[in-house]
């Protein structure tokens, strides 16, 4: 392949960057689909430290599997990641403990209303990077890429609580949470050159990706 072809595609996804900063981004890398690590054992995580496991449609074991997804994932040439900023503040006692201090019949009154607060804000958060990331797949569809699909930061916050007992209310806008389908996001983010801090401090990081065709 000649240097300028070369050029040109490395340029093709570049409005991709572009539509991410305006988004709010603070971060964003196109990265081959084969960079993206899937394992296993992330799944495990949803098993056993997770209250949404079971609880809602884009959440394990509803969603395909990490086997399943590496499969599907081949089918992608790139896939875009993006990094936003969140609101969401936790003191070091709140992030520290985060689904202890939901559940725990021992947590002090106040430390159980100020995690409570900080989810709150990072639910809102969560919705606001996924809107954003689904005007990216919109973006993709409408210039072609027609089977963009894009993934989430943590559990769906479209409603309060999932319709399971019927179907999905929001299906045009519900996504897989990347870990729900195995994918190792620190060790992704690695390989793409980006960085993350987690357990984070203080405010918490979003990370969406877009899968490209």
């Amino acid at each position: 392949m000649s240097k300028q072809r070369a050029k040109g595609k490395a340029k093709e996804f570049d409005f991709f960057l572009e539509e991410a900063k305006k988004l709010g981004a603070l971060e964003a890398k196109i990265i081959s689909s084969d960079k993206v690590v899937i394992e296993d054992r992330v799944l495990l995580k949803c098993r056993t430290g997770c209250d949404s496991y079971g609880k809602k449609f884009v959440c394990p074991p509803f969603t395909p599997t990490p086997d399943e997804f590496r499969k599907m994932l081949k089918e992608y040439r790139k896939v875009l990641i993006v990094k936003f900023p969140a609101g969401a503040e936790a003191e070091d006692d709140v992030g520290r403990s985060l689904q202890k201090n939901q559940c725990s019949p021992e947590i002090l009154p106040d430390l159980r209303e100020r995690t409570n607060k900080f989810f709150d804000v990072w639910n809102a958060d969560k919705r606001r990077i996924l809107l954003a990331i689904l005007q990216l797949e919109k973006t993709a569809f409408n210039r072609g890429y027609t089977l963009a699909l894009s993934l989430t930061a943590g559990s769906c916050t479209l409603c309060a609580k999932c319709n399971m007992e019927a179907t999905c209310t929001h299906p045009t806008m519900a996504r897989y949470p990347e870990h729900a389908l195995g994918v190792n996001v620190k060790k992704t983010l690695k390989k793409a050159g980006m960085s993350i801090k987690f357990p984070f401090e203080r405010h918490p990081e979003g990370i969406g990706m877009l899968l490209i065709d």
